[in-house]
């Protein structure tokens, strides 16, 4: 029986995910009751620290769902510490090329693949419970590393990246790159159709999972038959925004005509 989002993705199967931008942990609960496969915790363009990434990572878990944080561009630990507060997967933006990813699975994999340290003693270790050889199993199993693919001249190599052990995800980032290719919200645009193609097809084959987001002139049922099965479909921040903002207008419609009606009539 298949048991974590790894194990899903690898079976072929499709996960839809909600991008969290807040940081209150009852957004992830409230994504997870919404029927997300997993929520996408940013901390590339987001605020937040340690534990109360921590408590996130807890409050999709409570309700039965994952968690995946796309991690700023920093140090060793920035790559490694989410996944030893439980997190299932980490998803490393702006890789630059080939000798980049190789260095990101180097610290993000346990040897032999790569060079991460080994703890052991911290929540994906159940703080120690598990034997060394039980631990890096379960993280092999059950965890993954999702690279982001952004720019003209990652997409180029995106067959050699694919094909590095110990990437489990290449995932498409279309904003970025119609931007870096200098077509700025041009997601329509032929470059950045093609490119997205050219993730999905190395990703289909190196045999690994390909992801994107749901973005203009796109649909789920496009995107999965282009070979995308790890696809984020809304972000808490937009929506709120929208459904705020659709309660308001429609309140507004509806009383402007009965203020209208109600107005006082002065004699002259």
């Amino acid at each position: 029986m298949l048991s974590s989002l790894a194990q899903h993705l690898r079976a072929g199967e499709l996960a839809l995910t909600i991008k969290v931008n807040l940081s209150d942990p009852q957004v992830c609960e409230i994504a997870a009751l919404a029927g997300a496969d997993a929520v996408w915790l940013d901390r590339e363009h987001c605020v937040g620290d340690w534990p109360g990434l921590y408590h996130q990572i807890l409050a999709a878990r409570r309700r039965d769902t994952e968690a995946i944080v796309r991690v700023p561009r920093g140090s060793y630990s920035d790559i490694v510490k989410p996944y030893e507060l439980g997190a299932s997967a980490v998803m490393v933006p702006q890789i630059a090329d080939l000798n980049d990813a190789a260095a990101v699975v180097a610290q993000a994999k346990f040897a032999p693949v790569g060079e991460r340290a080994l703890d052991g003693g911290n929540s994906d270790g159940d703080f120690g419970r598990l034997a060394f050889g039980d631990y890096m199993e379960r993280a092999e199993r059950d965890t993954l590393l999702i690279l982001q693919l952004e720019s003209p001249a990652a997409v180029e190599q995106a067959d050699r990246i694919a094909a590095l052990a110990g990437v489990d995800v290449v995932f498409f980032g279309p904003g970025d790159f119609a931007q870096k290719a200098g077509i700025p919200g041009q997601f329509g645009h032929a470059d950045v159709l093609a490119a997205q193609e050219a993730v999905a097809d190395a990703a289909r084959n190196n045999g690994i999972v390909a992801g994107t987001v749901l973005h203009p002139g796109t649909s789920v049922e496009s995107l999965v038959t282009q070979g995308f099965t790890l696809i984020n479909v809304a972000a808490d921040g937009g929506e709120l925004r929208k459904a705020l903002s659709n309660r308001i207008a429609a309140a507004r419609h509806t009383a402007a005509p009965l203020l209208e009606l109600s107005q006082p009539v002065h004699n002259a």
